[in-house]
């Protein structure tokens, strides 16, 4: 026999691993990235959450339009569905869709000239009618990559708290973030308002590292930024004035690196910028269609003479459709949004809207921290001459003199780019105050007394942050104080019928801001209030959302000489009347006069 054969296998050598030697490695571990750990831990919260929400949910008004936008934007190259948004949240949103491929609209669908607004209206409403059984997947998944954005900020504001005050400041500021109510309604949401304030910091960020150190690689850096900020939201197209002054004073005063250096820096951000805003259209440059070139040449809504010059100059650099989505948002700031506000309406609004939604929608001890933080802020750079607070101050005082001018008055999600910043001051002043040997157990008491406050509102007004109001609001209701997305949005239809099929009902005369749109997915057949003829046999119940009830969204209802005062008192009668049931804390519900 073979003795090689007789011989018994090798042993296989094992690893052995020392359970204390792993445990000092795990503690060794955790201590290092401890602040990164507890912040992604309460990102992870802050997550699950939000999807806890869109699981009960329906979609906002706003997603009923921006979903197919998002999957014509990734599926075909159709950027005109909503071109007077910009490609972030859609690129974004539309991701997941292309994974589900819904049915497509077919072109026997589309009446009116493509371009036109009535081209686009009927292109959305097509494709929710070619996937009626498919409308929770089609609702759920663009709103779970949102998710994804709101995370991405939470992670951006620990990076730069950690940069300016330290890890125990970044924690506390991913904890102010990950809790603020507003934040978290609007972080599940497909639109610009959390892209917006993600592109705002992140160019301030950017800009914050090139100014430390401008290298060719921080300049591609700070192009990119650039790009992405005005492609989250168009209002981004203010970060353009600062880098004007802020490559101009580099000119003036260039250091050791040289003027020609510096131009050239300027050159590659630039061209950066337009490269990436084009990689966003896919580099497809479509010719104007016939309603658009209509829509740009309208007289009775053209901003100046120059319009259509405009648009042929700037189109030649950038995607036609970002060129319309930015001659869009100007038309629209200077026709006004109609709103409701403190009791009054506007459709030009008021220039202290915001300060005021903003003390009304933010927590109160985010609003006492901010308010304090800024204050100390302020008094650290102008008498210590504590320069680097100026990158949190200057941006938010920016962004604030910017948005006191806007016409657009429909919601605190528009001030949503000033909140990271007071976010990190007021992690700042806490983080300082925990620093005092002298009242460090004052401090400690405050710092959990405060974000312990913070997290009591977030669970008390779960599910429903989009509809949240502090302490401040109780006098009065709700919807006399804001109107529109701050309390509400379309998004409690689901929770609506629901609560019609409790009652035994499949019918209600609907005047919610988006009932028209998705209540037939649930089971309930509308009947529209404002329709010329009313119906012989009513439902028993009316449903009126917040902003019906004050009037501010209601559109002209039928017949001769009817005046703003009408519309905006068409359910006056119901303002004094209880309700039945408030759904969502948006939502009004009414046993209707006869019933």
């Amino acid at each position: 026999m073979d003795e090689s054969l007789s011989q018994k296998p090798a042993e296989v050598p094992y690893l052995e691993i020392d359970p204390r030697r792993a445990l000092a490695w795990l503690n060794s571990f955790a201590r290092a990235h401890a602040a990164a750990l507890l912040s992604g831990v309460l990102l992870a919260v802050m997550a699950l959450q939000m999807f806890a929400v869109i699981w009960r949910k329906s979609i906002a008004i706003d997603e009923v339009v921006m979903i197919p936008a998002a999957y014509y934007h990734l599926g075909a190259g159709n950027y005109q569905l909503v071109n007077e948004h910009p490609a972030l949240a859609k690129i974004v949103a539309g991701l997941p869709l292309l994974f589900v491929q819904p049915n497509e609209v077919r072109p026997d669908q589309i009446l009116h000239t493509p371009g036109t607004t009535e081209a686009k209206w009927e292109t959305q409403a097509a494709i929710w009618d070619n996937n009626f059984d498919r409308f929770e997947t089609l609702s759920f998944w663009p709103r779970a990559a949102m998710i994804f954005l709101a995370l991405a900020l939470g992670i951006l504001i620990f990076r730069f708290g950690r940069e300016l005050f330290g890890d125990r400041a970044a924690v506390i500021a991913v904890g102010l973030f990950a809790l603020e109510p507003t934040f978290l309604a609007h972080g599940r949401v497909v639109q610009t308002d959390v892209p917006a304030a993600l592109g705002y910091l992140l160019f301030f960020v950017a800009l914050y590292y090139f100014n430390r150190e401008p290298t060719l690689r921080r300049a591609v850096w700070l192009g990119a930024a650039t790009a992405v900020a005005v492609l989250a939201k168009f209002s981004m197209l203010l970060v353009g004035p600062v880098l004007v002054p802020f490559f101009v004073f580099k000119l003036w005063r260039p250091g050791s690196i040289g003027r020609r250096r510096i131009l050239t820096l300027a050159a590659l951000v630039l061209l950066v910028t337009v490269v990436v805003i084009n990689g966003a259209y896919f580099f497809q440059r479509p010719a104007l269609m016939p309603g658009e070139i209509a829509w740009v040449n309208d007289p009775t809504i053209a901003l100046t003479r120059f319009d259509s010059s405009a648009v042929t100059f700037f189109s030649f650099w950038l995607p036609k459709d970002f060129v319309l989505g930015i001659l869009f948002q100007l038309r629209h700031n200077s026709s006004g949004h109609w709103a409701g506000f403190l009791g009054m309406h506007s459709q030009k609004g008021w220039w202290y809207y915001f300060p005021v939604a903003f003390a009304l929608k933010a927590t109160l001890p985010f609003l006492l921290l901010s308010l304090t933080a800024l204050a100390w802020a302020i008094y650290q750079t102008f008498r210590r001459r504590v320069w680097f607070y100026l990158w949190l101050i200057v941006p938010f005082v920016l962004y604030t003199v910017f948005v006191l001018f806007s016409h657009i008055n429909i919601g605190v999600r528009y001030y949503l780019p000033a909140y990271p910043f007071l976010i990190i001051l007021g992690a700042g002043l806490l983080d300082q105050l925990l620093k005092s040997t002298r009242a460090r157990t004052v401090a400690v008491v405050l710092t959990v007394a405060l974000l312990g406050w913070v997290a009591i509102e977030a669970v008390r007004a779960f599910p429903h942050h989009m509809s949240y109001m502090n302490q401040l609001a109780s006098g009065a209701p709700p919807w006399w104080y804001l109107s529109d997305s701050n309390v509400e949005w379309g998004d409690d239809s689901r929770l609506l019928a629901q609560e019609l099929h409790a009652r035994g009902e499949t019918r209600v005369t609907d005047a919610t801001l988006g009932g028209w749109a998705t209540l037939r997915f649930y089971g309930i057949d509308r009947v529209d209030p404002l329709a010329a003829t009313p119906p012989e046999n009513p439902p028993r119940y009316i449903a009126i959302g917040a902003s019906y009830l004050n009037g501010s969204t209601i559109p002209f209802p039928p017949g001769p000489n009817v005046t703003d005062t009408d519309r905006v008192n068409f359910f006056s009668e119901y303002r004094q009347r209880v309700p039945e049931a408030v759904i969502g804390g948006s939502i009004y519900l009414y046993r209707q006069t006869g019933h």
